[in-house]
């Protein structure tokens, strides 16, 4: 029989796995608090409401139109009309994205909604939806 003495300096042949449980776990709890942070929108606009029913989930493009005419193609904010609408031809022109969600603001002008709708499916847009919030009961 042999005798192994106590510091001994054979290697090690378990892994304790309770340190990276812990980290994972932090990093988590990180990742949670932090998310909602970032699902921000480029522009603020109060939508207008209506009775509908949730969109599902695909590659898009979003388009935000406020009332105080500030305008944005997914993140990228614009401040006058046409570098808007060119915004979205090069958008949906070198993206793969063909769904185009325009978010305007209630207090929005007409013909600026119009003319983003006539611009994205000249752009090649197959699908054009409008956000808007649900209707309280």
């Amino acid at each position: 029989m042999k005798f192994r003495p106590e510091n001994d300096d054979s290697m090690m042949t378990g892994i304790n796995v309770a340190p990276l449980v812990d980290v994972c776990l932090v990093l988590v709890i990180i990742f949670m608090v932090t998310a909602p942070l970032l699902s921000d929108p480029a522009l603020k606009v109060n939508l207008p409401q209506a009775k509908t029913q949730e969109g599902e989930e695909k590659d898009k493009v979003v388009v935000t139109i406020s009332a105080a005419g500030k305008y944005a193609v997914n993140e990228k904010l614009f401040t006058d009309e046409p570098a808007f609408l060119e915004g979205i031809d090069k958008v949906l022109k070198e993206g793969a994205a063909r769904l185009v969600v325009i978010k305007a603001d209630a207090e929005a002008p007409y013909g600026i909604l119009t003319d983003t709708m006539q611009r994205a499916k000249e752009a090649g847009a197959t699908g054009i939806t409008i956000a808007t919030e649900q209707k309280k009961k």
